[in-house]
């Protein structure tokens, strides 16, 4: 047992299962959509007005970085017992309002973790936060978790343990010594704005009410908690499930953007437009929560560079800046750039861009990446990171520090509909203006 789980079973008492009422389960197939905050935009907590477009474009890459390493933690075999991810503070924020009546949250919005937290009263130890922490004891929706229930059994076994009174607890442990312990429960979710007619509810979402949370990283007062968005059954997409057809899309949008992205789940999630291309989605049982695809080559103009590869090598990732190549494939993809654009690497290189050169006015071919089935065509502003203060362009693919494994960032899929269907077990790319969606 975590050592941190008995500090708080007299806490976690007050949560007694038998106490707490739920409501019926709600209704059927819905369509919805929510807006995504990225962290650098103006509308968000994060946002420091005082950095130059440079700036933020570096500290995202150094995010990239950190999420690179918590990634390669957790994908350790030897770590899995008690790790799990979390971002560097989150790239997106997405708003969710919780419990009856309805309280609102802004929590960070993760494809590569699963479970749905947030800070709770009473609370013995919690990081800062500027809104009350949420009372579960308040709501007429809330209820606790019995420890042989289903949602106390979605918990990996290493994550759970059975409290005084018989309520489900979970303690889980981050790469980064971070950590949050407190009780499963379910509760009512909704999204949409308090009031709008297109506001959707659902009942009896399983969720953790965390009383006892440490975070190393620093983050923002706003920020309360975590909605996972990845593959595994605690995720926000596998309980909604039949409701939204296992199926949600995201368009995001540049840095550069004063408006906000677009997460949607099932009807509106669907993409019928012309150039929908789509891959195989792998879900491997040792990593439920990461969505993984398989990458034959990159073709660069007529130059094809492969990567001798069919087992799921690349992970596509939200919450991942840049992207990350295997270190052989990637000296073999730069090499061949390099010899189509007619450029040698700059010196001096700012963290951790591992190619750049000086700007200037050049034809860029086609750079696709081959995925299996798909060929997905990147422009520009997905491959070349422009630092206006050097004056120089930054490729935003670096190698990766995984064995045998990439990562396909947030960059590279700006301006796509991204389209998961997890029932269908594929994912879709759609080329898409993300400021029209």
């Amino acid at each position: 047992m975590h050592p941190l789980v008995f500090m708080v079973f007299m806490l976690l008492a007050l949560y007694s299962p038998s106490s707490i009422s739920t409501r019926e389960a709600g209704e059927g197939l819905r369509g919805f959509s929510i807006d995504l905050i990225h962290r650098d935009s103006p509308l968000s907590p994060f946002y420091d007005p005082s950095l130059t477009p440079s700036e933020r474009i570096t500290n995202a890459a150094f995010r990239s970085s950190s999420r690179l390493n918590r990634v390669s933690h957790f994908l350790d075999e030897n770590n899995l017992p008690e790790s799990l991810l979390i971002p560097e503070n989150g790239e997106y924020l997405m708003t969710l309002y919780i419990g009856t009546p309805p309280v609102e949250r802004l929590a960070i919005a993760d494809t590569g973790s699963d479970l749905i937290w947030v800070q709770c009263s009473p609370c013995q130890n919690c990081f800062p936060q500027d809104t009350p922490l949420f009372e579960p004891l308040k709501s007429s929706t809330f209820k606790a978790a019995t420890c042989d229930s289903q949602p106390c059994t979605s918990v990996p076994p290493s994550q759970r343990q059975c409290g005084k009174v018989g309520q489900c607890i979970y303690s889980y442990s981050y790469g980064d010594k971070s950590f949050t312990v407190g009780v499963v429960g379910t509760e009512t979710l909704s999204f949409g704005s308090t009031g709008d007619a297109q506001t959707v509810s659902f009942p009896s979402s399983i969720f953790g009410c965390g009383v006892y949370n440490n975070f190393t990283f620093h983050t923002s007062d706003k920020v309360t908690g975590l909605v996972g968005l990845g593959g595994g059954p605690l995720s926000l997409v596998s309980q909604l499930g039949p409701q939204i057809g296992y199926k949600f899309s995201y368009c995001l949008l540049p840095f550069s953007s004063n408006s906000t992205s677009k997460l949607k789940f099932g009807s509106e999630a669907i993409v019928t437009t012309n150039g929908v291309v789509s891959t195989p989605l792998i879900i491997k049982p040792l990593f439920p929560s990461f969505y993984f695809l398989n990458l034959e080559a990159v073709t660069i103009g007529q130059k094809v560079v492969p990567t001798g590869r069919t087992d799921g090598n690349i992970i596509i990732d939200s919450g991942t800046v840049l992207t990350y190549l295997e270190q052989t494939f990637y000296n073999n993809f730069v090499a061949s750039l390099q010899e189509v654009l007619s450029v040698e690497s700059a010196q001096d290189l700012p963290f951790p861009f591992k190619f750049c050169f000086p700007y200037r006015d050049m034809t860029i071919p086609v750079i696709a990446f081959q995925f299996t089935g798909a060929s997905v065509a990147l422009q520009p502003k997905n491959l070349l990171i422009k630092l206006q203060d050097r004056n120089m362009l930054c490729l935003a693919v670096v190698p990766s520090s995984l064995s045998g494994i990439s990562i396909f960032g947030n960059v590279a899929q700006f301006d796509f509909q991204v389209v998961y269907d997890l029932e269908g077990k594929k994912v879709s790319f759609a080329p898409t203006d993300c400021t029209k969606v």
